[in-house]
């Protein structure tokens, strides 16, 4: 890894914001998935959550810019356990939905810990995940029209969020522990070393400042060594 690429993904990881986050209910689209993920990187998200079927538990590789690379994606298996978790977190649940108890998109504080639910494309939220929320969203309009596609509603809302939070200089201090940075570093700066450590079950090494790894030669030998060798020798330890 050079160093301005080190440099660039420092840079991405300090306005990283880890209590800013999106929940997708049954969105499966791969356009849409991928442009959900997008514009959450892009607003600087580092994890997202969804709620879909086994054969969806996937993101497109390729469709989304790379950013699918970014931001971290937990999966959970219904709508009340995913609430549940952002709860335990101590965020408010917002659901975009429209309704008579629904407020303007842009008269929620998003400075305070927050998840946006985002209903599946034709139909939206599910009852249960409305019930759940804290609060009904919507964004005001016009037109014929009465809803806009998921991942263009997710793209106002989040960059609403993110103005309010840079006022409030949300991304002027780092949110993510140096630990979950060096990993980062690793799985981002070193792709293929990655790949050699997910598959033998190596630690990840440190990342110095030049985006060089830093180990002993005991951790060298380990990636080279076959998985039997290296199974033999942790069996020896």
């Amino acid at each position: 890894m050079s160093p301005e690429r080190y440099a660039r993904i420092r840079t991405m990881l300090r306005m990283r914001q880890t209590d800013l986050t999106v929940c997708m209910e049954q969105v499966h689209k791969p356009h849409n998935l991928s442009a959900v993920i997008r514009s959450c990187d892009a607003v600087g998200i580092h994890r997202i959550h969804a709620v879909w079927e086994e054969q969806d538990r996937r993101v497109r590789a390729g469709t989304s810019g790379g950013s699918h690379h970014w931001v971290e994606v937990n999966s959970h298996d219904d709508i009340g356990q995913a609430i549940g978790h952002l709860k335990a977190q101590n965020m408010q649940v917002l659901v975009t939905n429209l309704s008579d108890s629904a407020v303007d998109f842009r008269d929620v504080d998003y400075t305070r810990p927050t998840a946006i639910i985002l209903g599946q494309e034709k139909y939206g939220a599910t009852d249960q995940a409305i019930a759940l929320a804290d609060q009904d969203i919507v964004i005001p309009m016009v037109g014929m029209v009465q809803s806009l596609n998921v991942s263009v509603a997710a793209a106002l809302v989040l960059y609403e969020a993110q103005r309010q939070r840079q006022i409030a200089g949300l991304y002027d201090t780092q949110q993510l522990s140096e630990e979950e940075c060096q990993r980062i570093l690793f799985k981002g700066g070193h792709p293929i070393l990655r790949k050699v450590c997910d598959r033998k079950g190596i630690p990840y090494p440190h990342i110095d400042e030049q985006g060089q790894i830093e180990a002993d030669e005991q951790w060298w030998q380990r990636v080279q060594m076959s998985p039997e060798a290296l199974a033999s020798l942790e069996d020896e330890d």
